[in-house]
């Protein structure tokens, strides 16, 4: 079975490895051009096309794929599957139509609950316990193809944006290799729509939503710091005008003092990793691990002893 993987970032290079290690025959890989990165802006390949050299897969980096201008390399690789992991672009419908077994997507969530481009973010944001990836028909809709199976995961009250993606990684290696297996064995895959009713969207993440609100409450503002670390991580201002990020807090065991404002520091710690609490509209927030503005990340303790910080002062 002739497998033409398409896919970017980590999490596609990751289920691009499961596949290598199961034995596929990967014919090509196709991936985004390579993008300038960081403050020297050097020219860096994607995580795909750097795993796929190191195999001596083929690579493709088509600047796009409209009006057939891909047509010919799928002739030359004659792919009897498409497998495509957060490739970042929309397949016209001469690529969808293209394999005999067609364009299989693994995609970050437990469709049809958050469709679209932040799934793994939305989904501890919004406080939930399990996600999974799905492995699903393509379709030219945005994620409605029909699902043949889903690879579930948890997530705990210390997850991140950072380890759920790691576990979903391990999760969509395993999602398409089944898929393989059972396309090996002759067997049909399953096939089930998606209830459209239940559907929900994962939109991109903006400033707004790492911008820092105090005024809510504390769950959710933990939930939005957890959902959003190591990047791009939330953020609010110092009272000296200067930006502090947040790499890690908890909801805080406390009593807030009734004359606290939302975002006022109502304490802080210099003890072990270190703490600042944050009195929010409800409850507070522990902050354990900041990143000042032009500095690396530091724990809690090392801010408060520099006393860059101190009660009272509100953060906005």
């Amino acid at each position: 079975m002739r497998v033409l993987f398409m896919g970017t970032p980590d999490f596609a290079a990751e289920c691009l490895r499961a596949l290598i290690d199961k034995g596929e025959d990967i014919v090509g890989a196709v991936t985004q051009p390579d993008k300038p990165v960081g403050r020297g802006m050097k020219l860096t390949p994607p995580p795909v096309k750097v795993l796929a050299q190191e195999h001596g897969i083929p690579v493709y980096q088509p600047d796009t794929l409209r009006d057939g201008a891909f047509s010919d390399t799928l002739d030359e690789l004659a792919p009897d599957v498409i497998y495509v992991a957060a490739y970042g672009k929309i397949l016209p419908k001469y690529v969808l139509d293209y394999p005999r077994y067609g364009c299989i997507n693994a995609h970050a969530s437990i469709l049809p609950r958050y469709r679209g481009a932040a799934p793994i973010q939305r989904a501890i944001m919004d406080g939930d316990t399990e996600t999974g990836v799905t492995a699903m028909y393509m379709a030219e809709g945005l994620d409605t193809g029909d699902m043949i199976l889903c690879e579930k995961i948890d997530i705990t009250d210390t997850d991140n944006f950072g380890t759920v993606h790691d576990k979903l990684c391990v999760a969509g290696g395993a999602a398409l290799c089944r898929v393989s297996e059972i396309l090996r064995s002759g067997e049909a895959l399953p096939r089930t729509p998606q209830d459209d009713s239940l559907s929900t969207y994962a939109a991109k993440i903006t400033a707004e939503d790492y911008t820092l609100d105090f005024t809510r409450d504390a769950a959710v503002i933990s939930r939005q710091i957890r959902g959003l670390s190591p990047v791009p991580l939330c953020r609010c201002k110092m009272p000296d005008g200067k930006g502090i990020k947040i790499v890690s807090a908890v909801v805080a065991d406390v009593n807030v003092p009734s004359d606290a404002v939302p975002g006022q520091v109502i304490s802080v710690s210099d003890k072990g990793q270190g703490e600042i609490v944050v009195a929010c509209e409800s409850g507070a927030v522990a902050v354990t691990e900041v990143r000042p503005e032009g500095k690396g990340s530091m724990k809690a303790a090392d801010f408060v002893r520099g006393r860059k910080i101190n009660v009272g002062d509100v953060l906005r």
